[in-house]
Formats: structure tokens, sequence, C-alpha cells
């Protein structure tokens, strides 16, 4: 058992010492409005009642001052002696600490600085806080503590509260856009029989009573395609997707992403769909279509995106017609040769696709800086995506990039399940070519295609990684409320 500080001692104390005056832990609280909407009272009104946590006190003699928080505002209560009467203010002086909850009725109004207030007529406690705020909080600093007890990090800094409140928000909104557009939300499974719907390495469990080996999602698109040959015209769902994959700025192994599905549409459709959502989305969370992130000013009101052409581009970086190339180590030799990387650099990438997404993040992606579509991506990328009519080699694709970092995935989809097939068989093997990120043969995927599917364009984008971009925060970890963290040591 941990020993505990000096103020933590004291605040113990208080506890049994409250408990004499109320109930330290009391049921409940009626509250007339919020800290955000009582900010907003004309002065004189009474009968107000509000709660939250005490974050500043300055007491005095006979007059006090506290300051409460809740997470989209805060409100100065000022308490008098005469009013509330001598053995509130007793009770209030002696054993109400910074940190606590406390609910307060009055009347509103303002300072001779300015500054709204409640006039405290009577209060009631609501909760001991047994550790104390910290005096100092400086965001960033303190990463221990921003990570691993979130709920400070909240307390303490602003900029947090309006990352995770617009968040919320964000929620709302997408709702609301996709419904009045026609989207059904559904849900589909996170425990799964095949790797399937991105490339990446899949978490492993195992399913006691059916004695079955599964995955954990990647992606929720296979599901998502099998529920439009089912009906749904147009359906989307925000899903939580687990990869067993390495850590940096922009990746955790859990994270959330939305992706929606559309009948009859091709990928132009979900690129006008897409910067119109967006648009929306930044007009309705911070005001602008311009954002500022990490220095650089980006304008997603523009009423046309920049584009580049995938394949042509990296013709133009790599000298050389890579479609036409079949065996890895032949793309290895020539890339080597061109003077762009080094052999040790391509060492780990194992398949067609791993070396030229490679090239492609390291040559292209990383100089992006305005929102650019990218579109007409190599067929080997993707098995899930349609072939071009023009030319099978390629695919009807775009991503979204700004910043150096990808916003969105979308494509006009694969529906015909004998070019699926082969497409899974590609992936088979590259599999065996010593590439550990490849898609399973997934039958029952199959199965649902053989019976049928319209022409469709499906769009997915990481929610983390949008709200690093609209929040300007470096690290995604400043943009989910309980990342993951490492277990810290325990002393002998």
């Amino acid at each position: 058992m941990r020993e505990f500080t000096e103020q933590e001692l004291v605040r113990r104390e208080k506890v049994e010492a409250i408990r004499e005056f109320c109930n330290p832990y009391p049921e409940r609280y009626e509250v007339t409005h919020t800290l955000k909407e009582v900010s907003t009272l004309e002065d004189g009104i009474t009968d107000i009642s509000i709660a939250g946590r005490i974050v500043f006190m300055r007491k005095m003699g006979k007059l006090s001052f506290v300051r409460i928080r809740d997470l989209e505002g805060d409100m100065q209560l000022e308490f008098k002696i005469d009013i509330v009467g001598e053995e509130n203010y007793s009770f209030f002086k002696k054993q109400i600490d910074t940190g606590d909850f406390i609910g307060a009725k009055g009347e509103i109004f303002t300072t001779q600085t300015g500054e709204k207030t409640l006039r405290v007529q009577s209060f009631a406690f609501l909760g001991k806080a047994l550790r104390p705020l910290p005096e100092k909080f400086h965001g960033l600093v303190d990463t221990e503590i921003k990570y691993r007890q979130r709920y400070v990090d909240l307390i303490m800094n602003e900029d947090s509260r309006k990352v995770f409140l617009g968040r919320s928000k964000f929620y709302t909104f997408l709702h609301q856009y996709l419904a009045e557009h026609g989207f059904l939300q559904v849900e589909t499974p996170i425990i799964q029989t095949a790797v399937c719907g991105a490339s990446a390495k899949p978490f492993y469990t195992h399913h006691n009573a059916l004695d079955l080996d599964c995955n954990l999602r990647i992606a929720p698109e296979t599901y998502l395609k099998q529920c439009i040959a089912a009906g749904f015209n147009r359906v989307y769902e925000v899903a939580k997707c687990f990869r067993n994959e390495g850590m940096d700025s922009e990746h955790l192994q859990e994270f959330t992403q939305v992706e929606w599905y559309a009948s009859y549409w091709n990928y132009e459709d979900n690129i006008k769909f897409y910067t119109g959502f967006i648009k929306a989305l930044l007009e309705e969370l911070i005001g602008t279509t311009k954002v500022t992130y990490q220095g650089q000013t980006l304008d997603f009101g523009k009423e046309t995106w920049d584009r580049i052409n995938y394949c042509e581009e990296m013709e133009h970086v790599l000298g050389f017609d890579f479609l036409s190339i079949e065996e890895p180590s032949v793309l290895k030799e020539k890339i080597i040769a061109s003077g762009l990387f080094q052999a040790e650099e391509l060492e780990e990438y194992k398949s067609l696709s791993q070396i030229i997404d490679f090239v492609y993040k390291k040559k292209i992606r990383a100089n992006i800086v305005d929102p650019t579509i990218i579109y007409n991506y190599p067929s080997v990328l993707i098995p899930l995506a349609r072939r071009n009519d023009g030319d099978a080699r390629r695919i009807d694709v775009f991503q979204v990039v700004a910043a150096g970092t990808e916003l969105c995935k979308a494509y006009s989809e694969l529906v015909n399940p004998m070019e699926q097939r082969d497409a899974f068989e590609g992936q088979l093997k590259a599999k065996s070519q010593g590439d550990d990120e490849t898609m399973e043969m997934d039958e029952d995927f199959l199965l649902a295609m053989e019976q049928g599917m319209p022409p469709i364009s499906g769009l997915g984008f990481g929610i983390d990684r949008l709200m690093m971009l609209i929040y300007d925060v470096a690290s995604v970890r400043d943009v989910v409320l309980f990342p993951i963290m490492k277990p810290i040591e325990k002393e002998n």
C-alpha cells in the first residue's frame, strides 16, 4: 500500500469532519444551468443553481471567492458570511479544498472587474477530493500525468478540454450529416475469422466457446459491403480497429475510424461528398475552413483542391515504368540503381506493394502541404478496389493528403467476385514473399459478392488523425482520451 502525502492525510481526516456536518458524498444535486449557460445570464437573475469542481479558492475573513469548472465553462462564486451564515461559512473555510465538488444557489451579478459571478445564498458539499490538484501544470511538459491521468489533464489544461470537447462534437456532427444524406449506421464484428479490409498486422485471440482462432478487426470494410449487398444503399460505421504495428506520433494500435459506402457512386462522387463534409465539419468545429497545423496554414475551403496522379508522379520520381515490373527483387534493383535509396533502406520491404508504398510516402506524400487529392493508384496496392476499365494495372482510388499525412482513402469498389478472388490470391503470393501485412482469402465475403453487388464507392478515415490536424497537436496521444501506456515498473 502506498504512503500518503501530508496533504492527502489532511484531506482524509477532513472527510470525517465533513461527515459530522453533511454527507461527504451525497446522492444528487439539482442544477438549473450549466456553467456555460450561466455565464451568459443577465445580472439580477436569482434562484440559479450550478455545480462544479473547485479549481481556485481565495479565502478571506468574511468574504471569499471560489472558481468552479466543468468541461465547457468556469464560474466565479462569491461567499459572504452574512449571507450564507456563520456556521456554513466556517465549514466552507475549514473543510473545503480545491479539487472538491460543490453546488451553489444564488444571484448573478458582475464584479467591478467585469467578471460574471454567482453571489452564493446557499451551497451544498458534493464530493471530497482525496488528492490535491497540481499547483502548476504545463500541459505537454508532464506527459506522464497528461496521458496516464487524463482526468487531471482535463481539469487543468484548457487546450485539452478544447480538443476532447471538439471530438465529442465531431461525433454529433458526423451522425447528423450522414443521416441527412441518407446513410444508415450499423455495427459489424470486432472479433473476426479472416484478416481482411486493409494491409496490416492483426491482433489474434481465441474464442473458447467455439474453440476458434480469431483476429481483432483491422477494418470493417468487407462487412459493410455485405450490408450493401443486403440492400443498405448507404451505410456507415464508427469502428474501433486494431493493428498490431509500431507506435509513433500518428499511430496507435487501437484507433477509431469512420467508413461509409454508397451504392451507385464511383470515387469521383466520393471526392465531392468528402470535400463537402470536411468543409462543413470545420465550420461547425472551429468556424473556418482554414486550419493552422504545426506552423502551416491549410486551406480546405478552396472550391477545387489540388490533384496528383499517383502513377504518373511515381514514374516521374523513379524514372522508369514501375507498373510493368512483377518481381520485388527487380523493382528494388532498379530503385537502388537510380540512386533514390540504398539497399539497407529497402531491406525490410518484401512485396511490390510495400516497396511502392515506401517510395510514395518518402518522395511524394511527405512533400505535400495543402489539401491534395492523390488518385490513379497501382492495383497491387489495394486488392479490394475496382480495376480501371482502361488499364487493369491501375485502380480507381483516391486519398486526401495534407501536411504530409493521409486524411482519408476511398475508391470505387471491386464488385466482380472473380476478379476479387484473383486479387486475394495475389495477396497470398505477397505473403509467401514475406509480406506479413497482406489480407487473407475471405470466403464469406466472396460468397456475398457472388450474390451480386451494385456499383459501390466507399471511404474511410481515421478520426484520431483528423482531430490532430484540426486542433494542431503533434501526437495522436493528445487526441485519444486514454492511450495505452507502458506499465510503470514497480519498485522491489
